[in-house]
């Protein structure tokens, strides 16, 4: 048996995920890792090498029956979970007119559906240890209405407000929710979303993943309420969302994820 704690990080072969991954390792956390491709193995490997246990699992986050096995996974290890970041989450630019239906409740699967199921099983795993550090990892996007992410930003608000409904529920019990709300961020997410011809697509318009995870694990473990990632500019944006009426908010998302022609 180890004395090292455990944190689960939904989607963390990459991007936010891998990066908040790297820093539970450094502060001496074991990881049970999830993702969809075999390349989480490899990403489990480079955990590993910051001298903790890494235990890697491939799975469908789009799926009950995935989202469940990596919860048994996690949970046959026989161990307290004393973190968890709800990470996994997948976007989609384009028309709302000309998307794919199936592949927009993919979408909803991962991002809402997905988060709830996963939600459900750490509280009830947390809650009668009275202890744990929970993060859902919503977006900015969550503050505002997102045409030609339609769908997408919606899912994200749901998170943003679960987390904070929860919160609520849970602050009598030693169980911490912080909400996570990433700016744009230089991962691989606006690419697999199809919007490299958008104003996100451009690198510069981003913030540095590192600083992101690093402002969202810190919130963390002083059990803020919600954060937002990124640099002074990112965090002003999402304040003046606030008092910005959604028409206005609307039309000036839309001219940065309207595709290009």
């Amino acid at each position: 048996m180890t004395d090292r704690k455990l944190v689960m990080i939904t989607g963390s072969t990459s991007g936010l995920g891998f990066e908040l991954a790297k820093l539970f390792a450094n502060d001496g956390y074991d990881v049970a890792m999830s993702g969809s491709s075999e390349t989480i193995y490899q990403s489990a490997e480079e955990i590993e090498e910051l001298g903790v246990e890494a235990y890697p699992f491939q799975a469908d986050a789009s799926t009950y029956d995935g989202v469940e096995a990596f919860w048994q996974f996690v949970k046959n290890k026989g161990r307290n979970l004393d973190a968890a970041v709800l990470n996994v989450g997948i976007g989609m630019g384009g028309s709302f007119l000309e998307n794919d239906l199936q592949e927009e409740l993919k979408l909803i699967d991962i991002n809402v559906s997905g988060t709830v199921h996963m939600a459900k099983r750490v509280v009830q795993h947390m809650v009668p240890n009275q202890a744990g550090d929970i993060m859902i990892v919503s977006s900015v996007s969550a503050t505002l209405p997102t045409p030609y992410e339609t769908v997408y930003g919606p899912s994200k608000a749901f998170g943003f407000m679960f987390a904070e409904a929860l919160r609520e529920e849970l602050k009598e019990t030693g169980v911490n929710v912080t909400a996570m709300l990433p700016g744009a961020t230089n991962t691989s997410f606006h690419h697999n979303a199809g919007m490299d011809s958008t104003y996100f697509g451009d690198e510069n318009n981003k913030n540095d993943k590192e600083l992101v995870a690093k402002q969202g694990y810190e919130a963390l473990k002083n059990k803020v309420d919600q954060v937002v990632g990124g640099d002074e500019a990112t965090k002003k944006e999402a304040e003046e969302n606030k008092r910005t009426a959604e028409d206005v908010l609307a039309a000036k998302h839309a001219e940065k994820a309207k595709p290009q022609q």
